[in-house]
């Protein structure tokens, strides 16, 4: 039996009983956390810290919240980003870092360059399919920090690599972990499971379409564009196919599986009768056909050309021909083939090693995936649902937060202050057995082990207090009313509601950095303010998902876990500047969309 508290209930409008001027106060936190990241480059941890204390200042002096409770919220919103989301991050990041500490993460980047030398085709395989896939079974920023690390296996740089994965994380989010954000969304909407997941899926697919074309652009440019332009295409048609008839005429957890395993069969197939005019390989080497007249030219994968931009950049580069009619990645001139004895060279890289990219022998193959395979299966058979059932029964503990006793405007006590804590059944223990299993199968000490988990955490140390800072900030503003007061004002705009719904759960996203938390922060608010402006409450609720997904590349949690992911510590800011304009035009795509859905052009889409 808890503490018996004195509510705190919630106010809509506490500063001067004026809605728009409390929505302006409430916004405070989130503008001042984006311009000192945005404008004035500051370091995430310190942006998270600063715009932390804002919205404290706001919940006790506007709101009117007890100082205790504030302080609780504050725990609340540090402890839920340890577990899960840092609890995911660390090990993610540490499986990454046993597999560098091996041969066989060479090994990997010679398995994954033997599908294709080319880093714009790898960027949809890998960022966006394997991505994808990933997202369906665990989410929570593990695909974004695994198919980084894997990009730059395969020989992208790092700062690109980051890019590329936060971006590639949007098409899937709203499906992610065996469709979390729609479960919850049913859960606090009411609306029947069957008609969101179909709503979505009648919306997500266009922005699946979109997304490959923007990938291979961010890696080569507009040349990307034009050389690679059919297989980005027809990746993103067939995800999108794939999951509009999941999620509308199959189950809806398995919507992103569906989509991520068609969508590598589809590209692998057209692979096979298909290939780029050009080549982009390891650090942007341009590879032509062999009766190519035109003299080859090094360029950099940004589509900025730089002769000088080879392997090691001490000289112009040779290309080596292959059996395959095409050059493979270049080499600097006087190395062989085979790379050198020295460190990190191909002839290091483990059994099978012939050349850059060569395949690997098929054991080999399997050695340098096994730890994605492991997560894979591990994953897969937590979700068999006696499984599933006997991890939750055994694994997940729900309490009430100490501390707290917070009401909303109506007088029912809010979800947030309750708190479920999955500790075996988490994404971050399973991935903890997928790394010790990895361990196992690559013979590494426990010492050795032990060690690069110290290492792992001291690499971490930064991101870790960004992420508690921003999930504090985000609890903050939640328990004390500063969120809702911002939705209700931006609920008001009756008619408009649904260009501005939208946006909604795009802030949702970007300041809670999931989709099932923004969903169920703002998804009974969608449904009401729908209700009160004749709106379609299934529409406006699935776009709450749909367009969230979208905020999820700025959210700082994931900013920091990319930019740990890659090794970059303090570049949220370079990632956030990259990013914001493609989250916001992808944003306006969406929300045109959602208005057209709204009205008689296509409402026949709404179930």
């Amino acid at each position: 039996m808890r503490t018996q508290l004195a509510a705190f209930q919630q106010p809509l409008d506490p500063i001067a009983d004026s809605l728009g001027l409390s929505a302006l106060l409430a916004a405070l936190p989130l503008l001042l956390l984006f311009v000192l990241l945005g404008v004035f480059r500051m370091k995430a941890y310190q942006a998270g810290l600063i715009s932390l204390v804002l919205s404290i200042l706001l919940a006790v002096i506007g709101w009117q919240m007890p100082i205790g409770q504030v302080a609780a919220a504050t725990g609340l919103g540090a402890f839920y980003a340890i577990f899960p989301i840092l609890w995911i991050l660390i090990n993610a990041l540490w499986i990454y870092k046993l597999t560098v500490a091996t041969p066989w993460f060479e090994v990997l980047g010679r398995t994954i360059r033997s599908i294709s030398d080319d880093l714009r085709i790898l960027s949809i395989l890998i960022a966006f399919c394997f991505g994808a896939l990933l997202e369906s079974l665990a989410g929570f920023g593990a695909p974004v920090a695994i198919a980084a690390a894997m990009l730059m296996a395969a020989g992208m740089k790092p700062l690109k690599s980051a890019i590329v994965a936060l971006l590639a994380n949007t098409a899937p989010v709203a499906f992610g972990a065996m469709a979390a954000p729609i479960i919850a969304l049913n859960g606090v909407t009411g609306i029947p499971l069957h008609e969101l997941s179909s709503m979505t899926g009648r919306q997500t697919p266009f922005i699946a379409l979109v997304v490959p074309l923007i990938l291979v652009f961010l890696v080569d440019g507009k040349r990307g564009l034009k050389q690679t332009w059919p297989v980005a295409l027809v990746s993103g048609f067939v995800f999108g196919l794939a999951q509009f008839l999941a999620s509308n005429f199959f189950v809806v957890e398995l919507t992103d599986v569906v989509a991520a395993v068609a969508t590598v069969i589809a590209v692998l197939l057209m692979l096979r009768v298909w290939q780029p005019a050009e080549i982009i390989g390891m650090s942007g080497q341009v590879q032509e056909d062999q009766d190519a007249a035109a003299p080859r030219e090094t360029v950099d994968a940004a589509g900025t050309g730089s002769a000088a931009d080879t392997l090691d950049g001490s000289g112009p580069a040779e290309p080596v021909k292959t059996g395959r009619g095409r050059r493979s990645a270049a080499v600097p001139a006087g190395a062989t083939a085979a790379g050198s004895a020295g460190t990190g060279s191909v002839a290091a890289a483990g059994p099978g090693s012939t050349s850059n990219t060569a395949r690997p022998d098929a054991r080999s193959v399997w050695m340098a995936t096994a730890p994605y395979l492991i997560i894979i299966v591990v994953f897969s058979l937590a979700q068999i649902p006696a499984i599933k059932t006997w991890l939750t029964s055994i694994g997940s503990v729900t309490f009430h937060w100490p501390g707290l006793d917070v009401v909303d405007s109506n007088g029912n006590a809010v979800a947030a202050q309750t708190l479920r804590f999955d500790h075996i059944r988490a994404t971050g223990t399973l991935l903890l057995f997928s790394g010790i299993l990895t361990m196992l199968l690559y013979r590494i000490q426990p010492r050795k082990g032990v060690q690069v988990y110290g290492e792992t955490l001291k690499q971490l140390r930064w991101t870790i207090v960004t992420v508690c800072a921003v999930l504090a900030l985000s609890f903050v503003m939640n328990l004390s009313g500063q969120t809702t007061t911002l939705g209700v004002a931006l609920a008001s705009a009756g008619g408009f509601f649904a260009l501005l719904s939208p946006l909604l759960g795009w802030i949702g996203v970007a300041l809670t950095g999931s989709d099932t938390s923004s969903n169920s922060l703002f998804g009974q608010l969608q449904v009401a303010a729908a209700n009160e402006t004749g709106l379609s409450a299934t529409l406006m609720a699935a776009s709450n998902s749909s367009a969230g997904v979208l905020g999820k590349m700025l959210s700082l949690q994931n900013l920091a876990i990319a930019s740990a992911a890659v090794g970059l510590e303090g570049a949220e800011s370079t990632l956030l500047r990259k990013l914001i304009g493609w989250s916001l035009g992808l944003l306006v795509m969406m929300t045109l969309l959602i208005w057209l859905q709204s009205t008689s052009i296509l409402g026949w889409m709404v179930p």
